[in-house]
C-alpha cells in the first residue's frame, strides 16, 4: 500500500515537471514571436516623420497665456492643415546654449556682450541647464559645458575680439549639441553683430540644422545700428532677425540696461511655459525643401508665435 502510494506521488510530480516544462516552453516561444515585433516598433519611431515644435501665446498686453488646450490650436504645413498629434503643456526646465561673438568687430562691444551673457545667466532658474560658446577667427569653442550651475565662470571676462565671424558655423555646432538633449525646450542665445564672414555653413544650413534640432534662436543686436545707432556697415541685423523669426524666437534691440535684463527674464519665463505640439506631415515626399508651418488659433484675442517652417528630410542617395 505505502509502495502504491509513494508510486502515485512520484507519477504526480513528474507530471507537474513536465507541465512546467511546457509553459517554460510556450513562454519562450512566445516571447520569441514578440521579438520581430517589438524590434519593427523600435523602427517605426526612429524613422516617423513627426515634427515637434514650441508656441508662444500672448495677450495683446504681451502676457502669457496659459491654461489653452489642443482644440485652441490650428496646425498648416504649406496652408494645408495638418492633425496635431501629440500636446503638451507643463512647466518644465530648458536647455539653452549661449553664443559669444568674440570676433575682431566686436572691439568696441565686448562689455555688452559679457554683460548680456550675465544677465541671461541670472534669470535661469533650478532645472534649466545652459552651455557657453565662442566663436571667432575659423574656430567654436565651446567654453562652459552643459549644467545647472547659475554662474558664468571667469573665462567670459578673459576674452578678447580677434578674428573673423564663424556664426553660422557655431549655430551648427550648438544646434547639433542641443539636439542630443533630452528636454523638449531648447534655445541658443546670440549675442553678436551679425556679420558673418568666414563659415563654412550658410545662413540656410544653420536655419536647418536649428529647426531639425527644435531650437528657438534668441538674438541681441550689437551691430553697429543696434549699440552705436549709426548707419550699418553689413546686413547683420537683418540676418538676426531672420534667424529669429523662422525659428520662432525674439530679436533684442536693446543691448544692454535694465530693458534687456527684464527682456531676459521674460525669455525664460517663456521657455519653461511654452506649448509643445507635434504633426506628422501629410506630404510625405523626402525632397528636402523648405515646408511653411503656420500656428492659429481659435481664439483671435491672442497672438502665437512659432517656428515658421522645416526643411524636409532628403532622399539618401
Amino acid at each position: 500500500m505505502k509502495f502504491r502510494w509513494s508510486l502515485f506521488i512520484a507519477v504526480i510530480g513528474l507530471a507537474l515537471s513536465f507541465a512546467v516544462q511546457a509553459q517554460q516552453q510556450q513562454a519562450q516561444q512566445e516571447q520569441q514571436k514578440q521579438k520581430p515585433e517589438e524590434a519593427a516598433q523600435d523602427v517605426i519611431s526612429v524613422e516617423t516623420n513627426q515634427v515637434l515644435l514650441n508656441a508662444t501665446v500672448t495677450d495683446l498686453s504681451d502676457k502669457f497665456v496659459r491654461g489653452l488646450r489642443r482644440q485652441h490650436f490650428r496646425l498648416f504645413e504649406d496652408k494645408q492643415e495638418q492633425r496635431i498629434v501629440g500636446f503638451g503643456v507643463e512647466e518644465s526646465p530648458f536647455a539653452a546654449a549661449i553664443l559669444l561673438d568674440c570676433s575682431g568687430s566686436m572691439e568696441q562691444k565686448m562689455t555688452l556682450a559679457r554683460a548680456a551673457c550675465t544677465s541671461f545667466v541670472d534669470g535661469i532658474r533650478e532645472g534649466d541647464q545652459f552651455a557657453i560658446y565662442s566663436f571667432s577667427g575659423t574656430k567654436v569653442k565651446q567654453l562652459q559645458p552643459f549644467g545647472e550651475v547659475r554662474d558664468v565662470g571667469d573665462f567670459v571676462w578673459d576674452l578678447r575680439a580677434d578674428g573673423m565671424t564663424p556664426m553660422y558655423d557655431a549655430i551648427v555646432k550648438a544646434a547639433d549639441d542641443l539636439k542630443e538633449r533630452s528636454e523638449k525646450r531648447r534655445a541658443i542665445l546670440l549675442v553678436s553683430d551679425g556679420g558673418d564672414s568666414t563659415s563654412r555653413a550658410s545662413l540656410d544650413e544653420a536655419v536647418r540644422r536649428a529647426s531639425a534640432a527644435n531650437v528657438t534662436i534668441y538674438c541681441v543686436d550689437l551691430s553697429d545700428r543696434g549699440v552705436f545707432h549709426v548707419t550699418p556697415r553689413d546686413n547683420g541685423a537683418e540676418i538676426m532677425k531672420t534667424l529669429a523669426a523662422k525659428t520662432g524666437g525674439r530679436f533684442y534691440t536693446t543691448p544692454a540696461g535694465r530693458e534687456l535684463k527684464d527682456a531676459f527674464a521674460q525669455t525664460v519665463e517663456e521657455l519653461r511655459n511654452q506649448y509643445t505640439l507635434a504633426y506628422e506631415p501629410t506630404n510625405e515626399k523626402k525632397d528636402g525643401k523648405w515646408r511653411t508651418i503656420e500656428v492659429q488659433l481659435t481664439k483671435p484675442e491672442y497672438k502665437v508665435r512659432a517656428r515658421q517652417g522645416y526643411y524636409a528630410p532628403k532622399e539618401k542617395k
